[in-house]
Parts: structure tokens; sequence; C-alpha cells
């Protein structure tokens, strides 16, 4: 398969020439070391980040007042400072206060948290339509409105799992560098700029998961069970994510590319690769 998918790739990019081919920006990726969220490429991604954000305001706020509490309390209260301590059993205002106020918090978290639910969970009516297989250890993807587009996707690397100069060549002809190593996968979801993808999401054998950080979106992949995802990337790019649920020895080792190109490099691509033709990278139809 990867061999197929290289050399298909390069009769391509010649039987394309004189096009000048350019490469897309990694846009999604996990940075060793790094801290944070991975740049936000859709509105879903933006409302999460948004309500962890807020989130994390809230809970700062909480945890320094109670660390100053805590120390007011230590400070005043000690033995040497009140060596004799009161014994009454009851404030009331104060447990009026402890009650309301937690109930005002969860009431402000929950306005806030129920619309990036809901944002998630309601389906629109996709422009676009893609079913995705998940395997031990590899993905399947077919192009629901497409006639006959389906393709699998292994990782590169995928048959040894380890750094090496053939994996690594690997890389370089299909247009990744060797940091790329256990992301890149040998066929890409290709979706359009400004249009809505809805994913039909199942597995074949046990539980996969299919996400993608920077589009906000993640969905577990269950035998005899198809659920959706949906998702409108705004930022063209190669977005890169893992199977998050547990599958088997080889869970590390697949994971998925997903490349927002325009609409025209769409099209060719879909053109070039629907009927059970060989699988042709949306890269030879990028042009400067």
């Amino acid at each position: 398969m990867q061999l197929k998918t290289t050399l298909t790739g390069l009769a391509a990019t010649f039987l394309a020439a004189p096009a000048l081919a350019q490469e897309l920006e990694v846009v999604g990726k996990p940075v060793d070391g790094a801290m944070g969220w991975q740049p936000a490429a859709t509105s879903l991604a933006e409302q999460l980040q948004g309500l962890d954000n807020l989130l994390l305001v809230i809970i700062t706020i909480i945890t320094l007042f109670v660390t100053g509490l805590l120390a007011y309390v230590i400070v005043r209260h000690n033995r040497r400072a009140n060596p004799t301590p009161a014994n009454f059993t009851h404030n009331t205002p104060l447990e009026i206060a402890w009650t309301i106020v937690p109930i005002a918090i969860l009431v402000v978290i929950g306005a806030f948290s129920l619309p990036v639910l809901f944002a998630q969970q309601e389906i629109p009516e996709g422009d676009i339509t893609i079913k995705v297989t998940g395997y031990q250890w590899y993905w399947g993807y077919e192009y629901v409105d497409q006639d006959e587009l389906a393709f699998e996707s292994y990782m590169i690397g995928a048959g040894d799992n380890r750094m090496s100069p053939e994996v690594e060549a690997e890389l370089v002809e299909a247009g990744y560098s060797k940091e790329d190593f256990l992301l890149a996968t040998d066929t890409a979801v290709v979706v359009p700029i400004g249009k809505t993808v809805v994913m039909q999401v199942t597995g074949a054998d046990v539980i996969h998961s299919w996400t993608i950080p920077a589009f906000g979106v993640k969905q577990d992949a269950v035998p005899g069970r198809l659920a959706e995802l949906w998702f409108t990337p705004e930022r063209e790019g190669i977005y890169y994510g893992q199977c998050s649920e547990l599958c088997g020895i080889a869970h590390a080792y697949m994971p998925i590319t997903v490349k927002v190109v325009s609409e025209a490099a769409y099209e060719q691509w879909v053109e070039a690769n629907k009927g059970g033709a060989d699988y042709v990278d949306v890269n030879t139809f990028l042009t400067n």
C-alpha cells in the first residue's frame, strides 16, 4: 500500500507538470514540551478553548479564595493566637452563603458549557459526508457522496514502528519531514476549507476513537454503532490526530491525517481518486 501510494503520487506529479506544487503548512500538531491548545481551526475548537479559559479563571479564583481562607484560619485561630476556642455550632448566614454561592457558580458554568455541548451534538446538514471505520490498527475512509471514493490510511513506517533511513525517505517522498514520524499517514482525509464535514464514525473490531484536537472533535468508534461528528475547517493546512481509545498492542501507531485545501484543489483530488483509482495525494493539485 505504501509503495503503491508513493509510485502513484510520483506519477501524478509528473503528469501534472508544469504546475508548481506547493506544500501545505502543518497547523495542528503536538509539540514536545509545549503546553496549551493547538491552534483552533474550527468554531467548535474556539468555543471549547473559550470555555476552558473561563473555567480556568473560575477555578483560579476559587483556589485563591480557599487558600487565603485556610491561611487566615491558621494564623487567626491557632492555639497561640486563640487559646480559648469558640463553642458555637451553627452560623445561619454563613451556611446560606456557602450553599447559594456554589449553586450560582454551577449555573454560570452550565450557562456557558451547555451551548458548547449542543453545538457539538446537533449535527448540521453536511456538504461532505465521510464514513470512517477504525480497525486494528489503521483507519478506513469512504466518501459517502462520491462514486467509489474510499481508501485505507496507515501510519508511514507502520511496518517497524521506528525511524530508519527508509522510513525517513518515505516521509520526504510523501511531502512530510522526519519530525512528522508517528503522525503522518500514507493517505489523508482531504476536505475543502469553509465546508461543513460530517464524519460517520464506527469500529470494525474493538472500540477506537477518531479525534483532531485542532478541530475540537472526538468520537468513539464503537463496533455495531454509527456515531457522528462535524466540523467546518477555517484554515488550510495539515492536521494530525491519534486514535484516543486504547485498542490493542499497536494503539499508538494509528494516527490520523487531515488536509484542508481550497475547493478547487479538493474537486481535482476527488476526480483523480474516485471510481476505485489508485490514491493520488492532494499536494499534486496545489499550485502557487
